[in-house]
């Protein structure tokens, strides 16, 4: 068995059509697959909440009527169509091929199908084969394709409910705590401490605009994220990652809210900003700072 895997390793690393192709496919599944996370997870969380309320107020809540006791998860119930409940065949669910061969509408009731659905896939896809060209076929591109996957999970679940989830943030921390031990990035020292660093850099702020203000101006799922990427790249990447973050949050913040003409007051989230400023660092990091540097003629 580990003959099979040098030798698939072998070709992925010398045939360079084969390894984007495989990665492709596979990120296009995946995708599929991160568009049910997305819908889900934050439904099992809130289902969870409300039984854990049921429980400490013994009765039921009377404005849910969902019946709790079916399994709800990521595997269970089969997908089907939020309309008319019909079930969504394997031919009808392959990655953007359906979504086009249906014209983005439910075969059963013409239902209109988000046309996110396939973007989502589309996104997964690209930006996993800019990760492999970049990395080539090394354990490298493998442990940050997966990091980029929960981190598209965690953008659009955050755009849909301001909300990062434990389930996907702490697991992503023990992988990058992990991968660093195994040496496929940096010192456990420097994970460690870039882990503390990005948490309390965050939390640092969050807590000294709450005393200013009077209110929350982040959530505990960002400053989580920044951990992520504090263990993923040492504590010397936060600053870039918290900079870009914070122009790229700006100028998007301020075009939407203008676009929807919605209040300055209105709350934004942050996740899906140090999602991006962190994915760009994760791969041209350096080559930023880099650039930094000589801008400023140090």
């Amino acid at each position: 068995m580990q003959s099979f895997f040098l030798d698939i390793t072998t070709v992925m690393q010398s045939q360079l059509w084969f390894y984007l192709t495989t990665i492709g496919l596979v990120s296009l599944c995946v995708g599929s697959f991160l568009n049910v996370v997305i819908y889900r997870l934050p439904l099992m969380m809130q289902r969870e909440w409300q039984g854990e309320c049921r429980l400490l107020l013994e009765s039921e809540l009377k404005n849910n009527k969902a019946d709790t006791n079916e399994p709800f998860n990521l595997v269970k119930p089969n997908s089907c169509c939020p309309k008319c409940k019909a079930a969504i065949k394997p031919w009808q669910n392959i990655p953007i091929i359906s979504w086009l061969l249906l014209k983005g509408k439910c075969a059963t009731c013409d239902n209109p199908i988000s046309v996110r659905y396939p973007i989502v896939e589309a996104i997964t896809a690209i930006l996993s084969l800019v990760v492999a060209y970049t990395f080539g076929a090394t354990e490298q591109a493998l442990l940050y394709i997966i990091v980029t996957w929960i981190l598209l999970a965690l953008t659009f679940i955050d755009i849909d409910h301001m909300l990062l989830p434990d389930q996907l943030t702490l697991p992503l921390l023990w992988l990058a705590l992990i991968a660093s031990v195994m040496g496929y990035t940096i010192a456990p020292s420097d994970a460690i401490i870039g882990a503390a660093c990005g948490y309390l850099s965050l939390w640092s702020v969050f807590w000294l605009f709450k005393l200013i203000t009077g209110k929350e101006g982040m959530g505990y799922g960002d400053f989580k994220l920044l951990a992520v990427f504090g263990a993923l790249l040492g504590w010397q990447s936060l600053l870039t990652i918290i900079l870009l973050s914070s122009v790229v949050g700006a100028i998007i913040g301020i075009a939407l809210l203008t676009v929807q003409g919605k209040d300055k007051a209105t709350p934004i989230p942050f996740g899906p900003y140090l999602a991006i400023a962190g994915w760009i660092t994760m791969l041209w990091g350096e080559q930023l700072q880099t650039s930094y540097f000589n801008l400023i003629g140090y």
